[in-house]
């Protein structure tokens, strides 16, 4: 089987290709980037030399490039993370996250139908749920919660989601959606809150915090997320959505502390900030529909995965000092 791996320098998508490239020796990968400000080639060097791994620079929104590069590879199967997701620069620039998340997810769907993809799959997120009330913990997301967005961002992501579900219907695209809690683990940009705190705090620098930081994220390792959409890549039902939760629920004041506490850093580093415009107040998934239908456990609890998260960070410093200084940036042309 070869599969394209579209936002494979990213966070989520490097860690999947570590999974997959290493457990399925016999399939063929290719990893597609545009290598914008958060994709790093330095992510895919464990795997840049094995022999069923490739990495090819191209935009998802480019439909010639993306014509020669279907044509040429003749995929099986397309598994998209590529998509602008930082809340904050959605806010800030909304038309790179319309054109990224939703026309680069039609040019893909329609090169996967012209060149007849067996499995097509979107990888989206809970945001697209909107969020829950801090006062109804037993209220979880469940396939079937209506989409009611809060942000650029999860309209733009909800409305790829809604896009794959009319070409499954109107064009029999074989496609199927994952849609997941907040992952954490090695390799996250350092833009999203725990590499943000770790950083600040290895440095003593003052780490800000959204308004009472009484939100509520649910939390799951990348690892977990990554096994989850290989198994529905694999195994799901075609047309259908899956739930991936960690089962984990922090308020961003607790994993601020609690990360401050396992590295030994006082409290009064936290710095409370102007809350985020229509910031969403909880998050929390009901993952019983895939543990039920194709199987899939957690491996992690989040005390274990957090320590094992600050540890990769704490031995990897120089990866984040490349980021800050932007050298990382340098990395393809460097390697190519």
């Amino acid at each position: 089987m070869k599969v394209l791996v579209t936002g494979g320098a990213g966070f989520i998508g490097s860690n999947f290709l570590h999974y997959v490239v290493n457990k399925y020796p016999n399939d063929k990968f290719v990893c597609l980037d545009a290598l914008t400000y958060a994709g790093n080639y330095s992510n895919l060097y464990p795997i840049l030399n094995k022999e069923n791994f490739k990495f090819v620079k191209g935009d998802i929104t480019d439909r010639e490039f993306l014509d020669n590069l279907f044509s040429h590879e003749n995929f099986d199967c397309v598994v998209n993370f590529a998509a602008e997701s930082h809340v904050d620069n959605s806010i800030k620039n909304p038309e790179i996250f319309l054109k990224t998340n939703i026309l680069g997810t039609q040019c893909l769907m329609d090169m996967s139908l012209k060149y007849k993809v067996k499995r097509y799959h979107q990888v989206s997120t809970d945001e697209v749920y909107g969020d829950l009330p801090l006062d109804k913990p037993e209220l979880l997301f469940t396939e079937d919660t209506p989409i009611r967005t809060s942000s650029p961002y999860s309209a733009s992501k909800a409305s790829a989601d809604l896009l794959v579900q009319a070409y499954i219907r109107t064009f029999n695209l074989p496609a199927t959606i994952s849609r997941c809690s907040n992952n954490y683990g090695p390799y996250q940009f350092p833009e999203k809150l725990i590499p943000v705190v770790i950083s600040k705090a290895i440095k003593n620098e003052n780490i800000p915090v959204y308004g009472t930081g009484e939100n509520v994220r649910d939390w799951i390792h990348v690892h977990d997320h990554n096994v989850g959409i290989d198994l529905i890549l694999r195994n799901g039902k075609i047309g259908e959505v899956y739930n991936l939760g960690g089962r984990s629920e922090k308020t961003n004041l607790e994993l601020v502390k609690l990360i401050l506490k396992l590295l030994k850093k006082p409290e009064d580093l936290i710095t409370f900030v102007p809350d985020r415009k229509g910031h969403d107040l909880r998050y929390a998934i009901d993952s019983s529909k895939i543990e039920r239908e194709l199987g899939w456990k957690r491996e992690y609890e989040f005390e274990k995965g957090i320590e094992e998260t600050i540890n990769w960070y704490l031995k990897n410093q120089k990866w984040m000092d490349e980021i800050f200084s932007g050298e990382y940036k340098q990395k393809y042309k460097e390697n190519n």
